[in-house]
């Protein structure tokens, strides 16, 4: 599913028209992204954890030379699926 059908189908569930829905995602999305922005951590009860993990600057090699280089620090976007979405997919 992308982003299109997501909208869609939030649009018949919640008796939206498309541009409301999409509003509304848009909305979700952003509050969620600014958050993790601001290192905080976005639990939504049922459907999983949104986290922020850092990943130290470290020393890698490059495959085609072999030669070592430095791979910069980042932070990467960790989500954790909660008990209802892990059981409603198994």
């Amino acid at each position: 599913m992308n982003k299109g059908e997501l909208v869609s189908q939030i649009a018949a569930s919640a008796d939206l028209s498309k541009t409301q829905a999409q509003d509304a995602l848009n909305a979700a999305l952003d509050a969620i992204g600014g958050a993790l922005k601001n290192e905080d951590k976005v639990t939504l009860i049922g459907f999983g954890t949104f986290s922020i993990n850092h990943r130290a600057a470290r020393q890698g090699r490059n495959p085609q030379t072999g030669k070592t280089i430095q791979i910069k620090a980042k932070n990467l976007v960790k989500f954790k699926a909660g008990k209802e979405l892990a059981d409603s997919v198994n």
